[in-house]
């Protein structure tokens, strides 16, 4: 069986007991970063032996872990914070456990755009998340869709791409309501809430620091 388990993504408080019950019963533990991960386990006195997959070398690993898997092995996935193949990698070894016939059970747990849309104060009974907008190619584009959806949405982004991200919305529909969480989980968790012109104005006056993710109401 392939079990995805979601690790803390601040608070290591956040690790549940079935999370840590299964990273010491698999055969082998598949991490993001080794180092990162080691950490985690030795926190918790997990004890299980711990392999490398990320986005580097998934291609090249996939066929030997997905035969693992075949051959009886329960392996389990963990990223370096949060649910893997959630913006992290994993959904290739998901997909080919899959297509083999092999179980895949996905524990619940920590992923930081669940709490940033429950305490946005927006409507949440119907949401969409988008990972991370386009940098360059088919930004605009992006934009322009997610500007046009009648439901709540959210997307992750980065420090130094924030004010020039919300600018650009803002551009579209300055008085659309918005919510922007930073450190969710972490000891300077934080959320600010107004339009995306007011929340513009606001971090360009106080600069971006930690993980953001960026809630906004549809249309």
């Amino acid at each position: 069986m392939l079990f995805v388990v979601p690790t803390p993504i601040g608070n290591l408080e956040d690790m549940t007991f079935r999370a840590i019950r299964v990273l010491k019963e698999a055969d082998l533990i598949l991490a993001e970063d080794t180092r990162t991960s080691g950490i985690l386990l030795k926190h918790f006195s997990i004890e299980t032996p711990l392999q490398a997959f990320h986005m580097h070398n998934e291609h090249k690993v996939l066929d030997r872990f997905a035969t693992m898997l075949q051959d009886g092995a329960n392996l389990a996935l963990i990223s370096d914070a949060g649910t893997p193949a959630i913006s992290d990698p994993g959904f290739l070894l998901v997909r080919e456990a899959v297509n083999r016939g092999v179980e895949v059970q996905c524990l619940p747990g920590a992923t930081a755009f669940v709490p940033a849309l429950v305490n946005s104060g927006i409507p949440v009974n119907d949401f969409s998340f988008h990972s991370f907008l386009p940098p360059k190619k088919g930004r605009k584009t992006k934009m322009d869709q997610l500007m046009e959806l009648t439901n709540t949405f959210a997307f992750y982004e980065s420090p130094h791409k924030l004010v020039r991200t919300l600018s650009e919305l803002a551009e579209r529909d300055p008085d659309r309501p918005a919510s922007i969480s930073r450190e969710i989980s972490k000891k300077f968790e934080e959320s600010v809430r107004g339009t995306l012109l007011e929340l513009k104005q606001h971090f360009e006056t106080h600069p971006p620091k930690g993980e953001f993710v960026v809630v906004i109401g549809g249309k």
